[in-house]
């Protein structure tokens, strides 16, 4: 390799440091005019919830010239949000989320929807949302299943008042025996936020399994006090 393209290849990589570095952390945006927080938000892949959140407003309400803080969002988020744009979401019909672990060490949506048209669900993946391990999936990559394309009900937990309204989230892993990836948990927080403060406007109740059903579901090790803590 010679010298000149030892150069551009070192520039390369600095480039590429930089725009990973730049996408993991907040931005500071200067409001001009015309805009609003809802068309800020959907410039930067965020919600207008959590712009507030971030810049502590009280009302929508911005001005010519602010400075506001852009929250970095998860990737895999920005992803959910594409798509969910281009279905017709039935906000009435979710009154809840509700969190499992899917008590094996892999596995991904495509192979769960095989067991679960198996054992006889016509919509096959019980679960509207998969967030892998890294295993069989990306590690916190968010798979969305047909019911949530559809806007189907649910067949992960046993009472039909929860199945018909709730939205279920399966994370990757038994948590009985470990613990949920960091990334893992950055997605399932980012998709809450996404689907209840954004889309349902904080006018949900969020559930782990094991409060639903008699089960051990998503398991000892998953932080549910935190997630109570931070949705509820």
């Amino acid at each position: 390799m010679n010298r000149r393209s030892f150069i551009g290849r070192l520039s390369a990589i600095g480039i590429l440091a930089s725009l990973i570095a730049s996408s993991s952390r907040s931005q500071t945006y200067v409001v001009r005019k015309g805009d609003t927080l809802s068309r800020i938000a959907k410039r930067y892949g965020t919600s207008v919830q959590e712009l507030k959140k971030s810049n502590r407003l009280k009302s929508d309400l911005i001005r010519i010239g602010q400075k506001l803080t852009v929250p970095s969002i998860n990737a895999q988020v920005a992803a959910v949000r594409k798509s969910t744009a281009k279905i017709k979401l039935n906000r009435e019909k979710w009154k809840y989320i509700v969190v499992h672990h899917s008590a094996t060490p892999h596995g991904n949506a495509k192979s769960y929807d095989r067991v679960d048209r198996r054992h006889g669900m016509e919509n096959g993946l019980a679960y509207h949302f998969v967030i892998g391990n890294g295993r069989d999936s990306k590690d916190g990559e968010i798979e969305i299943g047909s019911r949530w394309a559809k806007q189907l009900h649910g067949g992960h937990v046993s009472k039909w008042e929860y199945n018909n309204h709730g939205i279920g989230i399966c994370l990757v892993g038994n948590f009985e025996k470990e613990k949920p990836t960091r990334k893992q948990m950055e997605s399932l927080k980012s998709l809450m936020r996404y689907l209840g403060d954004d889309l349902l406007a904080g006018k949900y109740k969020f559930f782990v399994h094991k409060e639903i059903n008699p089960t051990l579901c998503p398991g000892r090790n998953f932080p549910t006090k935190e997630m109570h803590r931070i949705f509820g």
